[in-house]
């Protein structure tokens, strides 16, 4: 095999890093061979060097941040350390393309999924306006997104994060690149989409010869798709070689650690059946555009969720799994009230009966201490211009008016140490922090007020295994110690088989199939639920 990219011996430091703290963020002495047609898998846990290493392959950190850097990174025979910006612009895109890790943070929210598709085509491939618009119609297509000739006029807030996550993968592999990094690539996705993505890239991988550099977590995929892999620890390589060989004898103790960080299938036992929450025929619909018929405009409205009925009991877990864009993400926030919806939902308090749907923002309020949500996309969902203190700290500010400064700071500490997480990184801004990192500093913000009910919509999406199965843990604990009643949205299925008492399937916005966590796992009943299953747990 030909050699496509060579890294020899590379370290990173940011230059403003002064203190002991930020070690965390250093690369040393890196080196890896990635040959054509190759996928070569990093594999590390969160915080490891693993994002970071891929964004110095494009010298994407120059843009944004003081960086000094020792060692070579050649592409193609080039040094990439030593090109020009003019040379790095074509380079980036082209021959060298990128799958960024959160996919709303990596789309222009003022521009159509169309516009941002068509660009690189223009820009690189010299196509016709026509010919781009058809070339990104393709793309969409092949993607897995349905009905792509409206898609591509959508803005992407009108996309699920499975969509989105489509829609940059598309781009991504726009420009048919020699080399595609892929950071993450199919964290959004259900499993089904998985197969069908990382089908397309392996198919494009052989029409083109491309080779892949795979960042993820998912251990079952590196296994089955990966030829190489390389594992990542505190910003060092500790174990490389064969892919097959390292699964079947790893000699390093992080690395066996690491292979053995699988969610245990350990419920807690389920006592009483008191409902919490009660959701009759709830339905959520939108507007997505207009059409005329003859003389007359027609609304073109898109049923998110159709009909839903269900019990969710106290105490309990409750799963719900479905493939991309199937209503879980809008029906939580329809128990909320951050979408309108038809239907009855009943939170049964304490203190009394309340009809959610028979609320004003304003009267929901004082609830939103008892009802919490983690959200899929944890950098979307945390304010850029406020510090982790600030973020977590928030929902005492508003909620718990009884405590001072200094009491809260240490609630504020706890809730870090609950999550795995320094409080002497308090001060410090989202931005510094790694994807899995924010994603415990989400769960954090919501658990420090001790709901009575907590949304988790994709709350594990972003963590390596090992911090998974320690967020499992202490979900658990949690629940334990406080009774807390979960909504737990997944498409990770070995998580939600670990954690879920009862699971509920749906699709298309509808409920197919519900029950005993344990009863649908060995025995489902529905077709598309016997699908789901085979796609997750045949590696």
């Amino acid at each position: 095999m030909t050699s496509l990219l060579d890294i020899e011996q590379f370290c990173l430091r940011f230059a403003s890093n002064d203190s002991p703290v930020d070690e965390q963020f250093q690369i040393t002495d890196v080196n890896l061979t990635l040959n054509e047609g190759e996928t070569h898998a990093l594999v590390g846990e969160s915080g490891s060097g693993k994002s970071i290493t891929a964004l110095s392959i494009m010298r994407l950190l120059d843009d944004i941040t003081d960086v000094q850097t020792s060692g070579r990174i050649v592409f193609c025979g080039h040094d990439i350390t030593l090109l020009s910006p003019t040379e790095l612009r074509a380079l980036r895109g082209n021959e060298i393309s990128m799958i960024f890790q959160e996919p709303m943070t990596s789309l222009n929210p003022v521009y159509t999924v169309g516009n941002q598709l068509i660009e690189p085509l223009l820009l690189h491939q010299k196509l016709s306006k026509k010919e781009a618009y058809q070339a990104a119609l393709s793309l969409l297509e092949r993607t897995g997104i349905h009905d792509p000739e409206y898609r591509i006029h959508n803005y992407p807030y009108q996309l699920s994060g499975g969509q989105r996550q489509r829609v940059v993968i598309a781009m991504a592999l726009a420009c048919r690149p020699k080399l595609l990094i892929a950071d993450e690539p199919t964290t959004a996705l259900d499993i089904t989409v998985q197969e069908q993505i990382l089908n397309l890239i392996r198919d494009l991988q052989q029409e083109l010869n491309m080779a892949v550099l795979l960042i993820t977590h998912n251990l079952p995929m590196v296994r089955k798709r990966s030829d190489t892999i390389s594992i990542m620890h505190q910003g060092r390589i500790v174990e490389q070689g064969n892919t097959a060989e390292i699964f079947k004898k790893p000699k390093q103790e992080y690395t066996r650690h690491l292979l053995n960080a699988v969610p245990n299938e350990q419920k807690i036992s389920v006592t009483g059946k008191k409902k919490l929450m009660e959701l009759e025929r709830v339905s959520c619909s939108f507007i997505m555009g207009y059409k005329w018929q003859g003389l007359r405009r027609k609304k073109i409205t898109f049923n998110a969720v159709d009909q839903v009925s269900l019990n969710i009991i106290r105490g309990t877990t409750l799963g719900v799994v479905g493939e991309s864009g199937s209503g879980k993400s809008t029906l939580a926030l329809c128990i909320l009230g951050l979408n309108g919806y038809t239907g009855d939902i009943r939170y049964h308090r304490e203190q009394g009966t309340v009809d959610l749907n028979k609320l004003s923002s304003h009267a929901f309020r004082p609830l939103r201490k008892e009802i919490q949500i983690v959200f899929q996309d944890p950098y979307s969902s945390l304010s850029p211009r406020m510090s982790i203190e600030q973020i977590i700290e928030e929902g005492l500010r508003v909620h718990r008016k009884d405590l001072n400064k200094k009491q809260r700071i240490q609630l504020v500490a706890e809730a870090l140490q609950e999550v795995e997480l320094d409080p002497g990184l308090m001060s410090r801004f989202p931005h510094e922090f790694s994807g899995g990192q924010r994603q415990r500093i989400a769960i954090a913000r919501a658990l420090i007020l001790k709901p009575s009910f907590l949304i988790l919509d994709e709350p594990t999406s972003a963590l390596d295994m090992t911090i998974q199965k320690q967020i499992l843990l202490l979900l658990k604990k949690i629940q334990k110690t406080y009774g807390i009643t979960y909504m737990f949205i997944s498409h990770d299925l070995r998580t939600i088989r670990a954690i879920a008492d009862h699971v509920v399937v749906m699709q298309n916005g509808r409920i197919i199939e519900s029950g005993d966590g344990r009863q649908i796992f060995t025995n489902p009943e529905q077709e598309y639920t016997r699908k789901l299953f085979e796609a997750a747990f045949q590696s």
